[in-house]
């Protein structure tokens, strides 16, 4: 338990980092996508996705979800209470989020007009309510 702290500060930590790849990635799709007219653009924001998921979103997926293990082993209790489960399921869907940034990264690239700039503006809130969801588990711990 002397440790505990400091795993939750870095899993905090890499959550937000995280967190801020999952909202502005989105962001740069619906730039990329509304301004595919102008190749100059274009190849500078492909250059921002590939390095905003390769670079910061990916590495802090893994430290959350590395630090969120940690924590579990040392407090193996929680799998007694309701909350830890759906905690864990809406982790699993921002799991599952971030690797379809990657599917449409990788599309944008190869074809601008895979998807409009309105979806992405909505795809975009994606994280926001999951996130609700984790953070509301974890300080309220209804179940």
């Amino acid at each position: 338990m002397a440790y505990y702290n400091w795993i939750l500060t870095f899993h905090v930590l890499s959550f937000l980092s995280w967190m801020a790849m999952l909202f502005y990635l989105p962001r740069l799709f619906v730039y990329h996508r509304e301004h595919a007219d102008k190749e100059e653009f274009v190849s500078v924001v492909k250059i921002q996705e590939y390095k905003l998921y390769k670079y910061i979103g990916s590495p802090a997926m893994w430290a959350t979800i590395l630090s969120g293990a940690a924590m579990l082993a040392i407090r193996p209790d929680w799998f007694n209470m309701g909350w830890i489960y759906l905690k864990i399921f809406l982790a699993a869907l921002l799991i599952a989020y971030h690797y379809s940034l990657e599917y449409y990264r990788r599309a944008l690239a190869d074809n601008p007009n895979i998807m409009s700039g309105k979806f992405f503006r909505f795809y975009n809130e994606m994280p926001t309510l999951l996130a609700i969801g984790i953070v509301i588990m974890v300080v309220i711990k209804p179940f």
